[in-house]
């Protein structure tokens, strides 16, 4: 925790990058549980809870390869403002659909929020290394990560209860101010000229601006040449083969299974939250001792807890046993997923990492539509508990994978990015 505090108070970019963050964060969860919760209200449908997600998961499966190319184009600070300035007039929008009326227009405000999302999202994940030293890098990767878990926990939790208070309403409008607040932060963000673009070893021809495409294929193709990159992105795929069903039975399991109301679903998401917490600050500690070798040994033993305890919590009768394994699944995952950042922060050159970070974005979403439409259509036929298990058991199979693809020793260690001396010294106050 005194890493956290020290990184918060010496680096001024990470501070401002980290105070949009939180209020960002909080401001999605409330539009989650409002959208869902209202949805569910006008239909006691999960399909239209699986319909919404899946008008969130294609738009963003479309807009990553794009983002990831003009992530390593342009600059990167510039593209997170103008995604959260168009985010901020979607968001308000999300207003007008509260009558029973235009209960349609979740579709299309949900489509629109999510095509600008993955020019920020991984746009904040490329710039780390840029506003941050190599020594705070580990620490600054496990506190965005806890971050986005501890906005998860509070942001789910006081978005549940506040809407069964306040009204649909309310959640939105903050959801919209949100967004202006975190453009503000990175608008606040100073490095030398040229320190927000991606340092490529080659120029663009007129073939590479006119056909952007070439771009991705190639940032796929590096992540292919190096096994590690892909077997991280792969993690994702099958946590996402279980995750994406998730997104659609928090609501489906505090609306119908409890019977807890937007509360329950907020109880729920917030449990899960704690463990991502709890997840992020064991990696943390374990993560600056660790070996090459000790870390792919823990990617396995984490899907094995994560997809065991996920299984027991679809099994659950009792609401508070529920939220616990809920919790240690979660946990697991987070141990895996701050380590596998921690990995490519370090070994990720400079000229992909928009792309990097934005194809892995892109495969998880793809396969967690595929989840959600899954799960959606299962929860015709039956009963939340049955899926559960089921998208629990799948999660957990990606232990499988890693341990195999390890012991093949398939997993060599890559050679770490050289960083641009600018990358390694700037922080603390703005350069002018």
């Amino acid at each position: 925790m005194a890493e956290f505090v020290d990184l918060l108070r010496e680096n001024r970019n990470y501070r401002y990058t980290w105070m949009g963050q939180v209020v960002s964060e909080i401001g999605d969860h409330f539009n989650n549980i409002a959208v869902f919760s209202l949805a569910l209200s006008h239909t006691r449908s999960g399909m239209v809870i699986t319909g919404i997600m899946i008008s969130r998961a294609i738009p963003a499966v479309m807009a990553g390869p794009l983002a990831g190319v003009l992530l390593d184009r342009m600059d990167r600070k510039r593209i997170m403002i103008i995604s959260d300035l168009i985010r901020f007039t979607v968001a308000i929008c999300f207003i007008f659909a509260v009558s029973p009326q235009r209960t349609w227009l979740l579709y299309p405000l949900s489509a629109l929020l999510m095509v600008a999302s993955p020019f920020f999202t991984s746009g904040r994940s490329a710039i780390l290394p840029a506003i941050a030293s190599k020594k705070e890098m580990h620490t600054a990767n496990s506190l965005t990560q806890t971050t986005g878990w501890a906005t998860l926990t509070i942001g789910t939790f006081l978005g549940g209860t506040s809407v069964a208070q306040f009204g649909y309403q309310w959640a939105f409008a903050l959801n919209a101010v949100s967004f202006l607040f975190s453009a503000f932060c990175i608008w606040q963000l100073r490095v030398p000229p040229g320190g927000f673009r991606a340092k490529r070893s080659t120029s663009l021809t007129e073939n590479d601006v006119v056909k952007p495409w070439h771009d991705y294929l190639e940032g796929l193709r590096y992540m292919r040449a190096t096994p590690l990159f892909f077997a991280i992105a792969m993690v994702a795929v099958g946590w996402a083969t279980g995750g994406g069903a998730a997104q659609i039975l928090f609501s489906l399991f505090g609306e119908l299974v409890f019977n807890r109301g937007p509360a329950g679903i907020g109880i729920i998401w917030a449990s899960a939250g704690v463990g991502l917490l709890t997840g992020g600050a064991i990696a943390h500690t374990i993560g600056k001792r660790l070996s090459f070798e000790g870390y792919k040994r823990t990617v396995v033993v984490c899907y094995i807890i994560h997809g065991a305890a996920y299984v027991i919590f679809t099994q659950m009768q009792h609401f508070g046993a529920a939220l616990f394994f809920i919790a240690v699944s979660r946990a697991a995952v987070a141990v895996s997923s701050v380590l596998n950042f921690s990995q490519l922060f370090r070994h990720v050159s400079d000229e992909y990492r928009g792309r990097v970070f934005s194809t892995i974005e892109t495969f998880t979403w793809s396969v967690m539509m595929i989840s959600m439409m899954g799960a959606g259509i299962a929860s015709q036929h039956y009963s939340p508990r049955t899926i559960g298990a089921v998208a629990g058991v799948l999660s957990g199979t990606t232990a499988i994978f890693w341990g195999w693809a390890n012991w093949t020793g398939r997993l060599p260690e890559p050679k770490q990015a050289l960083l641009d001396p600018r990358d390694v010294e700037v922080h603390g106050e703005p350069m002018v």
